[in-house]
């Protein structure tokens, strides 16, 4: 068909797997096991037939106000789309114009080599060392940009912030975005260094730690003049992007601190647990510093043992990647959850739980 030669051609992104099946234990697509701050569910239920038939803010006011006012920022440095991935999309369209490649790490994140190859993006993968490390040293060439998630995905692994410096400080004419989708489980957040480089990006969701990923709420934070660019191209695609009911919502989410809070030390709480079971079992990780575990044994291989828990409605990530392919991603749940995981491991692997 002649018209096929016009069509842009991309391989897509390939999401997780979303099994809905009774009494299942779901970890595989790394969504926070408790509900939403009690204040979203009583918003929610208050809402009025006008939040769902007028338009919503296109700037998006009192969400960007109520991130500025928590994170100490001015709303100016503050922008929000539909999830993270909205945000890093739109990032990618309006930063990485040059004629140089982009850089990312080889084992990361897999929607970045999508959205390069859907805007005809020159890309460089940069591989992680063999403790799944970033090496600062890659990105010490010419590039056209530089995006990596902290702590990193699927490996859970976190650098500090010097490292994250160490990288700026190398690269003050290209934008550094830093990927910060797990930052709250245990890491501290790049948004303090945006004053010192006004080339930093720093990008953040509701999906993990706040418990709403099916709201779509991401957002970054950077200085007014980036800021500025991503306005610039969200309003020639879509002054309207995100939804009046995520909007509200997602204020009353940020409103209580404490609920999150609570909701993270609880994972926190969970995942050091999951760790010593799972070391007692034989597993060996990378300690995560996020709400997963990507774990391996070395009498098992991770195909068999993701269809054996398959077969008991237990859900984990499984890559057949180069590299990661004996490698299980296991979300962290509940507690229950968590000991379902641990008994069915038991029974695969034996020991004594």
């Amino acid at each position: 068909m002649l018209w096929e030669k016009n069509v842009r051609k991309v391989v897509p992104y390939v999401p997780g797997e979303q099994p809905n099946k009774e009494n299942m234990v779901k970890l595989n697509t790394n969504e926070c096991p408790y509900p939403p701050a009690p204040a979203v569910e009583k918003a929610l239920k208050e809402m009025a037939y006008d939040d769902f038939r007028l338009y919503p803010a296109p700037g998006a006011d009192d969400l960007v106000a109520s991130l500025a006012d928590y994170y100490h920022r001015k709303p100016s440095e503050i922008f929000v789309g539909v999830g993270s991935d909205d945000v890093i999309s739109l990032a990618f369209l309006t930063f990485f114009n040059s004629d140089k490649p982009i850089l990312f790490p080889d084992i990361t994140y897999s929607f970045y080599e999508v959205w390069a190859g859907v805007y005809g993006i020159s890309f460089e993968k940069q591989p992680l060392d063999e403790n799944f490390r970033i090496r600062p040293e890659d990105y010490e060439k010419e590039n056209g940009g530089i995006i990596f998630p902290n702590p990193n995905a699927p490996t859970g692994i976190l650098e500090d912030l010097d490292f994250i410096e160490s990288i700026l400080k190398k690269n003050k004419d290209s934008v550094v975005m830093v990927d910060e989708a797990y930052i709250d489980f245990g890491g501290k957040s790049a948004v303090e260094l945006i004053d010192k480089y006004d080339n930093l990006l720093v990008i953040q969701t509701f999906s993990k730690s706040r418990a709403m990923a099916g709201m779509r709420i991401g957002f970054a934070i950077g200085n007014e003049k980036l800021i500025g660019y991503l306005n610039d191209v969200k309003f020639s695609i879509n002054s309207y992007t995100m939804n009046r009911p995520s909007l509200i919502l997602g204020v009353k989410s940020v409103e209580d601190a404490g609920y999150f809070e609570e909701c993270t030390r609880k994972i926190i709480r969970t995942r050091e647990w999951m760790k010593e079971e799972l070391k007692r079992l034989g597993f060996e990780f990378p300690d995560s510093m996020t709400n997963f575990i990507f774990a391996t044994h070395p009498s098992y291989a991770a195909k068999e043992l993701y269809e054996y828990l398959r077969e008991k409605n237990i859900f984990v990530r499984y890559f057949n990647l180069p590299r990661i392919d004996n490698y299980l991603r296991i979300s962290v749940g509940t507690d229950e959850e968590a000991q379902i995981l641990m008994k069915a491991l038991e029974e695969k692997i034996g020991g004594r739980v």
